[in-house]
């Protein structure tokens, strides 16, 4: 099996913008005369622009460290009404809810699996940082003795 894609973007060194294709035939292009473009989104990388070397291709895997993963695997939301613009919103910045109405609601196997990750990362930062609480406030215990 390839490596699921999890964020396909292209900058264009030429205006300094930086151009996201989100999904399957998501044909994105900067406005400079460079002309960058960036397509396919989690489904297969293509890119271009007038002069190449003026580019600089960001793509990250599912498979790369998940503390950089979770920065840039996106879902698509309109909100919690379904009536909002579509945005895309990085797993890192999703509230709780959010994350498990979207494992509800469902979607590809794996991007269900990089919601998980999160939930899972969650719940062990969360449990890293009682048990930092926890050795804090033993240390200072012993210091009172």
């Amino acid at each position: 099996m390839d490596k699921q894609i999890v964020y396909n973007a292209v900058k264009c060194l030429e205006c300094n913008e930086t151009i996201v294709s989100y999904h399957r035939h998501d044909y994105k292009t900067c406005e400079c005369p460079n002309e960058a473009m960036v397509d396919g989104g989690t489904a297969y990388l293509r890119y271009g622009a007038k002069n190449m070397r003026k580019i600089e291709l960001i793509t990250v895997y599912a498979n790369e460290d998940y503390q950089l993963v979770r920065n840039y695997a996106t879902r698509g939301s309109r909100g919690v009404d379904g009536k909002n613009p579509l945005t895309w919103i990085p797993l890192c910045d999703m509230d709780d809810d959010h994350l498990e109405a979207c494992l509800d609601y469902g979607g590809a196997d794996w991007h269900m699996e990089l919601i998980r990750n999160e939930i899972a990362y969650r719940k062990f930062k969360e449990h890293q940082k009682e048990s930092i609480i926890e050795l804090m406030n033993m240390d200072s215990y012993d210091k009172s003795e």
